[in-house]
């Protein structure tokens, strides 16, 4: 691989990024640097990216959060939403090979060519732990690689409402979190896991794939289960954690009608779960779970969540006014008992109105949390808007 100049790009992917970022306002520095709306001037690429050491360390120390390696493509990172590009060189199938197979072994390597796609998680001494997913494009590898932070977050340090820590004072049921790829979900879980770990004296069983955060024993004792590597799938493993006395149970992702039926049984019988799904508002969310099952158990499904469900907590992340890093806005519906008659019934969209009643009781809309964060001057006007679904709603929360 050549030497790496400054990190750039040209007037066409300005256009591709402005589109990617949901129109965040960008502007290109002389030094060709993708930037926030406040000028930031990036240092140099390292002088070689002849390691992948040596791309994973350049991309730590100038905060990105993801390094995206294409074929055809210079390095890719991406920081606070956006993307940066260097000018070159332009990385071949042989050059991502070199930099990813040697992280595989033997099992993964067939996985990665039966399956086509491959999740893991690997730790880099001096550096950090990073999740990866590799795959194939035009019939050549390409790989995103996300950089874990490695100290578990807080409540706070996320800019998330402390009213959320409430939820982990209840001692069974469903908590959900949705949001779209990147919104900072799996952050957020570790922080409620975190705050757990620091007050509450249980047995926290979390099965992921792959494991992102670490969780030491403080509080509560963790074990944290890899799938692919300690377990088969999620719903196998799920109906073996529930022999394994566990108090609190973190279920990274409800991917089919197993998993969710075994989530919703863990959470009926005494234990307090945590689960993520892909969906942009908390109404979509209890429509994905139902929509799953056949047309005959959806009453079923209907009446389980009804009494399972403790809350549900949909985030996206913003970006700042400065354009220097970005803050989450949520939307939280509370299961009260006229939000739980109203799933049982199938009128889910009858939950809005709820949201706006339920505010003393610390439910809140999107496009209020967007408002506020106008208000207190940490995003514009102008990002709230292209951030939210309801502009006339969120008009009326800008007005008070």
């Amino acid at each position: 691989m050549k030497k790496m100049p400054t990190a750039g790009y040209d007037p066409e992917l300005e256009r591709i990024v402005r589109e990617l970022n949901d129109k965040v306002e960008i502007e290109s520095l002389a030094s060709g640097t993708v930037v926030g709306r406040a000028a930031r001037r990036e240092p140099s690429a390292p002088a070689s990216a002849s390691s992948l050491d040596q791309l994973l360390r350049y991309a730590s120390a100038h905060g990105a959060s993801d390094v995206i390696l294409v074929a055809g493509s210079g390095l890719v990172l991406r920081k606070d939403g956006a993307l940066l590009q260097s000018r070159g060189p332009i990385l071949s199938d042989e050059d991502i090979r070199s930099l990813i197979l040697p992280l595989l072994n033997s099992n993964r390597q067939e996985e990665l060519e039966r399956e086509r796609s491959l999740d893991f998680s690997f730790w880099r001494e001096g550096i950090g732990r990073f999740r990866t997913n590799i795959h194939f494009q035009r019939g050549t590898l390409a790989v995103a690689i996300r950089l874990l932070p490695a100290e578990i977050p807080t409540l706070e340090s996320l800019h998330l409402p402390a009213s959320m820590s409430k939820l982990l004072e209840r001692r069974q049921g469903l908590v959900l979190l949705t949001g779209p790829t990147g919104s900072g979900k799996t952050s957020t879980l570790a922080a409620m896991m975190g705050m757990i770990n620091q007050q509450y004296a249980y047995h926290v069983v979390t099965i992921e794939d792959p494991i992102e955060y670490y969780h030491a024993n403080r509080r509560s004792v963790f074990e944290q289960i890899e799938i692919g590597h300690d377990a088969v799938d999620f719903a196998h493993s799920l109906r073996s954690v529930l022999r394994q006395s566990p108090d609190v149970i973190l279920l990274g992702e409800m991917r089919d009608p197993e998993t969710m039926a075994a989530a919703l049984t863990a959470a009926e019988t005494g234990h307090l779960v945590f689960s993520t799904l892909h969906t942009n508002d908390t109404m979509q969310a209890i429509g994905r779970i139902v929509d799953v099952f056949p047309s005959g158990r959806q009453n079923q499904v209907r009446q389980q969540l009804s009494l399972a469900l403790l809350a549900i907590i949909a985030q996206q992340l913003v970006p700042s006014a400065n354009g220097a890093g970005r803050y989450p806005a949520v939307e939280i519906l509370l299961a009260n008992t006229a939000v739980r008659h109203l799933i049982r019934k199938g009128e889910d969209h009858l939950l809005r109105s709820q949201l706006s009643l339920g505010r003393s009781d610390g439910m809140v809309m999107m496009e209020q949390s967007l408002a506020d964060l106008v208000h207190r001057k940490l995003i514009t006007e102008e990002t709230a808007a292209a951030h939210c679904f309801r502009t006339d709603e969120l008009r009326r929360y800008l007005e008070l």
